[in-house]
């Protein structure tokens, strides 16, 4: 059985587009290369003999002669440096009209709107700001009113936190299921993403696991369909299924950390999973001949890319590296593996958002002979290969 793995460093990027400034980025940007600065250098032996170092100046990461994958940078077509944008341009889904974003916080009209349909009296911020610092501003008055913190960023994101000590965790679902709703259409945004958290030695800490992405549905089928429709198997691991809404993926887990994806993942590969557990309502698989795994790696981005954490951002690489030859050699000869990213997130320069960078591609098979990769000006190229690969 041929099997496609495709695992998303999330926010990884190595280095501004052209178009940075258009989105509020410096071309200094370069999410991998000033992690790798910062922190004195990178120890990834399998990231460098995959040839991660020959993308650009890499410190800690030599360039090799004769690398064991097939290497090369891809560009972005979407508008957008966003998650969902990324993840869809990887699965053939090109962009023509980005997501909007609301640098002032959302109109009032929207907001009253929420407010209606939610029953929740009222909410507190409703300005773009980094979820952990607005956590900790309106915490004390969440925890009296019991109105939601609302908040936006950079991103086409409307994002709901709450103390799940203070509304239940299926209340906040709730809310972001009214607003998915809610902001279609004029307001087109691309994710509603709930927050939930709680105290945790007397300080508001984000419960990961918890999280939910409420991503707009996709326009059309995407390469997660066609493998679908085409007797194949997918598995999405982490918020993949969030992130297409659960569209062309048969099979999902969610994961608290990159190391619960890791370890999935690997499970996965190795044929250790209860698929039966993992089934989607959506999708009743009997039979298939092949498979594709797909995992998001979120810790960079979530944890270490928005909290401008270069420290934590490189250590969360080094794991992803130490767990790759575990999965390496637990694939076969009709295995494919792809690592990318799908946007930028560069904790050392100003601000806490995404940046608008492209993207790392390292490509791996047994049988396949290393070397660099020509220019790719559009993520969908991910998606070409993973078809060719089932001859589909």
């Amino acid at each position: 059985m041929k099997r496609a793995i495709v695992i998303v460093i999330d926010s990884m990027g190595c280095g501004a587009m052209s178009d940075c400034r258009e989105y509020n980025d410096v071309p200094e940007c370069n999410t991998l290369c000033n992690v790798a600065k910062a922190v004195g250098g990178l120890n990834v032996p399998t990231l460098q003999k995959m040839g991660l170092g020959n993308l650009g100046e890499v410190l800690g990461v030599l360039p090799v002669s004769s690398s064991i994958a097939e290497y090369g940078i891809m560009k972005e077509t979407s508008k957008g440096k966003d998650t969902t944008t990324g993840h869809w341009e990887m699965m053939g889904l090109v962009l023509d009209n980005p997501f909007k974003v609301y640098p002032n916080g959302f109109p009032v009209e929207l907001i009253n709107d929420f407010i209606e349909k939610t029953q929740c009296g009222g909410i507190l911020a409703n300005y773009p700001a980094s979820g952990t610092k607005v956590i900790e501003d309106f915490h004390v008055e969440h925890s009296q009113t019991k109105f939601p913190i609302i908040y936006t960023s950079a991103d086409s994101v409307f994002q709901i936190a709450v103390d799940i000590d203070v509304i239940p965790i299926e209340t906040l679902y709730e809310y972001c299921r009214i607003a998915r709703e809610l902001l279609t259409d004029e307001y087109n945004v691309s994710r509603v993403i709930a927050r939930p958290y709680r105290m945790i030695d007397g300080k508001p800490t984000r419960i990961g696991g918890l999280r939910r992405d409420y991503s707009v549905e996709p326009f059309k089928d995407s390469t997660c369909d066609i493998v679908l429709k085409n007797n194949g198997l997918v598995l999405g691991i982490g918020k993949i299924e969030d992130i297409f809404v659960g569209k062309g993926i048969s099979h999902a887990i969610h994961t608290g950390g990159n190391t619960e994806g890791l370890e999935l993942t690997l499970k996965a590969v190795k044929n250790e999973l209860n698929l039966d557990e993992l089934k989607c309502e959506k999708y009743d698989i009997q039979q298939y001949d092949k498979k594709f795994i797909f995992t998001n790696l979120v810790d960079t981005d979530m944890l270490y890319g928005h909290r401008n954490n270069a420290e934590g951002y490189a250590k969360a690489i080094e794991e992803i590296d130490s767990y790759l030859p575990k999965i390496m050699d637990a694939m076969t000869d009709d295995d494919l593996l792809i690592i990318t990213a799908d946007h930028g997130c560069d904790p050392t320069v100003e601000g806490t958002d995404h940046t608008r960078e492209q993207v790392p591609l390292l490509v791996y098979s047994r049988g396949m002979k290393g070397g660099k990769l020509p220019e790719i000006n559009c993520f969908d190229y991910v998606s070409k290969r993973i078809l060719e690969w089932f001859s589909i």
